[in-house]
């Protein structure tokens, strides 16, 4: 366990690594590396362990019945998941969370976190604290996304989402975390058709793309 690096994300932000590496032991944590495209949680599952991704990426799912899928969020080295289900005992998983690329998951027990340590951990509360800012800055993500799907066109959705990633990167040029499906199960349209509309707006001077490395012009 690179415990400096456990430092560097949100959750132990403002813990030493002697403390994170002790606070594992007390939140029962443990870890397992998942290939590209498993299933780490399966929606309809209940959960009693937030994972926070230590390496590649995963993304937070859901599929109709008809077998359409659409991307919520997507979680790379760093980042949490499942830790709003993991803090409600009983409550299924409306989602799954999929493994983008080769990833190693590290899983830590959430009740232990939300009580009162028998170590008498020093370092429980900003633990918690650092925990609320991550799922307020979750709920803003989503409510991002509820921006960018709101267009009725295509092209209205590619601006908001091409717009929202250039300000977060504070430059015109970005790379960003999805592929052609991906970007249009979030986007919630079908990929023929932004693909077709891409190809229009790149052909129009709106933008240039390669794979998913994005310039906007203006």
């Amino acid at each position: 366990m690179n415990y400096f690096f456990l430092t560097n994300t949100m959750l132990f932000r403002g813990i030493s690594a002697e403390d994170a590496e002790t606070m594992l032991g007390c939140l029962g944590s443990h870890e397992k590396t998942y290939e590209k495209g498993n299933i780490i949680y399966h929606a309809g599952e209940c959960v009693d362990s937030m994972g926070m991704v230590l390496s590649g990426s995963v993304n937070i799912e859901i599929d109709d019945l008809w077998g359409n899928k659409t991307i919520l969020g997507h979680v790379e080295a760093g980042g949490l998941f499942a830790e709003t289900y993991a803090c409600v005992p009983g409550e299924p998983l409306m989602v799954n969370v999929v493994a983008c690329e080769k990833s190693a998951i590290l899983f830590l027990g959430i009740s232990r976190l939300l009580t009162t340590c028998s170590n008498s951990c020093t370092h429980h509360n900003k633990l918690i604290q650092n925990l609320l800012q991550i799922s307020s800055q979750k709920n803003l993500a989503l409510s991002r996304r509820s921006l960018h799907t709101s267009s009725k066109s295509i092209r209205g959705r590619l601006l908001s989402y091409l717009s929202e990633q250039a300000k977060q990167n504070g430059s015109y040029q970005f790379t960003i975390p999805f592929n052609r499906q991906q970007l249009a199960d979030y986007l919630g349209v079908d990929r023929s058709a932004m693909s077709n509309e891409l190809s229009k707006m790149q052909s129009e001077g709106v933008i240039t793309f390669e794979k998913n490395r994005f310039s906007l012009v203006t």
